[in-house]
């Protein structure tokens, strides 16, 4: 009877692991979210399209794929939420994949995350959940190359400042920051993020890693929308109990999707992809997210 059981177990934790890496990684979706009370009175509903986390490895072909399939949809502005490469020599097939999504003079605005300065390295998965703190970086990339290739499909990189994008709804106000991950101390002021000026239909803020001291200068900066990545929605989730682990100080239940942040919203995307390290997502699937900002 216990032999029968542990065979069982095996054949069980050998599917799971099976369906975790073969199958859900690669079922990629789209999602489409209302956000309420965003805009301006009286502006029209505006479309913004959030990928985050592609972390591409060049013959990702399936993931360049998907990429390009969102390039038909209604969306009037694209946002990345960093962590876009995923290994060395990597840069110009993640423009080209990117490029297809501000097609037609869509504006696209991009935060980076640590994985665009630094390759991937092997580590342990049970690292995430004893030593979540500590930071292992791999191979310099080659991050100028990215954001110059980015810049000639339509894309401005926000390091520490903003920007302000025409839009069918109106002006947009977008501010962002570099990856707190990499250094928590490092995070610019408020006056450097915030934009010069009034009349804008919305004001959104943007940083890679939602750590909640990140979050709170861009609301201080005056931003009420806040989108990031970095989580990959716990990546891992157990179903009735959600994620596992953030890899941030945001509470778990806030590491994936929709959720009120102070006065306004918070938006984290699961994103699209995964270390090559760690190619597994289980009850988490990769997907884009249309957000459809309403008054």
């Amino acid at each position: 009877m216990l032999l029968r059981a542990a065979l069982a177990t095996a054949v069980l934790g050998v599917g799971t692991l099976a369906y975790a890496g073969l199958i859900e990684r690669r079922w990629y979706r789209l999602r489409r979210v209302t956000v309420p009370g965003v805009l301006a009175p009286g502006t029209p509903t505006l479309r913004l399209l959030h990928v985050s986390d592609v972390h591409l490895v060049p013959g990702q072909d399936h993931r360049v794929r998907f990429l390009a399939s969102l390039a038909g949809l209604d969306h009037d502005l694209v946002i990345a939420t960093g962590d876009l490469l995923g290994a060395e020599d990597a840069e110009d097939a993640t423009v080209r994949a990117l490029a297809p999504l501000t097609t037609g003079d869509r504006p696209g605005v991009v935060v980076l995350g640590s994985n665009d300065y630094f390759g991937p390295v092997p580590k342990s998965p049970t690292a995430y959940f004893t030593h979540p703190e500590r930071r292992v970086h791999g191979a310099v990339l080659d991050t100028r190359r990215l954001v110059h290739g980015l810049a000639g499909v339509g894309y401005r990189t926000l390091l520490a400042g903003s920007t302000v994008l025409s839009t069918p709804a109106g002006p947009v106000a977008v501010g962002g920051m570099n990856d707190p991950h990499l250094d928590l101390d490092a995070i610019p002021p408020a006056e450097t993020l915030r934009a010069a000026g009034d009349g804008f239909v919305a004001r959104i803020g943007l940083v890679h890693a939602p750590y909640v001291a990140a979050l709170d200068r861009l609301v201080e900066a005056g931003y009420d929308l806040l989108l990031s990545g970095h989580t990959h929605g716990g990546q891992v989730r157990l179903p009735g109990v959600g994620a596992l682990v953030g890899n941030c100080d945001l509470p778990l239940g806030q590491v994936r999707g929709l959720s009120r942040y102070r006065d306004g919203w918070l938006h984290v995307s699961p994103g699209l992809g995964h270390s090559r390290y760690a190619p597994i997502r289980f009850a988490c699937r990769p997907e884009a997210t249309l957000l459809e900002l309403t008054p």
